[in-house]
């Protein structure tokens, strides 16, 4: 191990790899990757399952962008086939598309519609809500009560543990309401999956031999032993690494479990979405994305949980505030010690990983300004 990187990054998910990679190719600058799991590729880390199919070990992760210049440097390190994300939920054991469309107006409301008789029905449906303070109001400002309660109010609650009326309004405004019948889940221009999984794609980055990898190793364990030459890089949860002297943040976890089948497809899609009837939310047979071609398959159920790995930070205005504290501590170490926080853990927000991408691809400059 490099006890004088010019680098340390904790974490080695995108975000981690990505700044590594960039500092090699781009600055020329060795790097220390270290992560306490035992594999690269944070939650976008697939792998094979028993049977041998690749499975999404940590849910989902559905690559979609509208900019070409991720893909463009992502295409360095993959090749891709394109990916259709179709997603439909559940109710009264039926299956909708989601988002809700005009197909999915017909079929819950019984009858036909264009896009501009749908909306008068949307219209009609919404409340008058002029500002939503939280995810329910915006719901309800949006389609209505009876769509709310049947798509978005079973599922938020499992999700997250908390009525819509406690998230805010960006939670479920994530989704949107079309008045087409367009039925992928996103409308970005690029929907890719790397053709040979993320996993690869992560270890073709790690290749340069600026960077160096320790798994199975925490931030703690070697901070003392470590002096990085330029910066570190920290990926972790930032309440974390101050000790969670201002207090702890809520963390979402999710636990999965997956099973195979003997049969070559099991869902009409990739993933499928419950509001209600099951403590699971969703079940993915990753394999609509995946192509591989099997007369198996494997089905992965995903259980919420507030306990295990942080996955999600909980969008609601006390956790905003306490982050705006944490924010204040973080400038002070970057400016101090130049320690730069990067990613959806460190940076307490949601973010597509398209988003946290670019994240790590703009600190690079940053860095390089510093030395």
């Amino acid at each position: 191990m490099n006890s004088f990187p010019d680098l340390l990054i904790v974490g080695a998910g995108p975000s981690g790899i990505i700044a590594a990679e960039q500092a090699a190719s781009l600055l020329g600058l060795t790097s220390l990757i270290v992560d306490r799991r035992n594999h690269i590729g944070g939650n976008c880390y697939d792998t094979q399952f028993t049977n041998g199919q690749l499975i999404h070990q940590y849910g989902p992760h559905y690559f979609r962008t509208n900019n070409e210049e991720i893909v463009t440097y992502l295409s360095k390190f993959t090749s891709w086939h394109p990916a259709q994300y179709v997603v439909k939920a559940q109710f009264n054991n039926e299956l909708y598309p989601l988002p809700i469309n005009l197909t999915t107006l017909e079929k819950f409301y019984k009858s036909n519609y264009t896009s501009e008789s749908a909306e008068a029905l949307l219209a009609k449906e919404r409340e008058n809500i002029p500002n939503p303070k939280n995810s329910e109001e915006f719901v309800l400002s949006r389609v209505g009560r009876k769509l709310y309660e049947a798509f978005y109010l079973g599922y938020t609650l499992k999700q997250w543990n908390k009525h819509p009326r406690e998230l805010d309004a960006s939670v479920c405004g994530r989704i949107p309401v079309r008045l087409n019948r367009i039925d992928t889940y996103v409308d970005h221009k690029h929907q890719i999956m790397p053709h040979d999984g993320y996993t690869r794609m992560f270890e073709k980055m790690v290749e340069n031999n600026k960077i160096e990898v320790c798994l199975n190793t925490g931030y703690r364990e070697i901070k003392e032993t470590i002096t990085p030459r330029i910066a570190t890089i920290y990926t972790g949860p930032i309440d974390e690494y101050f000790n969670h002297r201002l207090g702890k943040f809520p963390w979402r976890s999710l636990k999965f479990e997956f099973k195979i089948f003997p049969q070559e497809w099991i869902q009409p899609c990739v993933q499928i979405n419950y509001p209600d009837d099951y403590d699971y939310t969703r079940t993915v047979e990753i394999k609509h994305v995946t192509q591989e071609k099997r007369r198996d398959s494997v089905i992965s159920f995903e259980y919420p949980t507030d306990q295990g790995d942080p996955y999600y930070p909980v969008p609601a205005e006390k956790n905003h505030q306490l982050y705006q504290k944490y924010l204040v501590l973080a400038r002070e170490e970057t400016k101090n010690n130049k320690v730069f926080f990067l990613g959806r853990l460190a940076q307490y927000t949601c973010l597509n990983m398209d988003e946290s991408m670019e994240r790590a691809i703009a600190l690079i400059p940053q860095i390089k300004e510093s030395i």
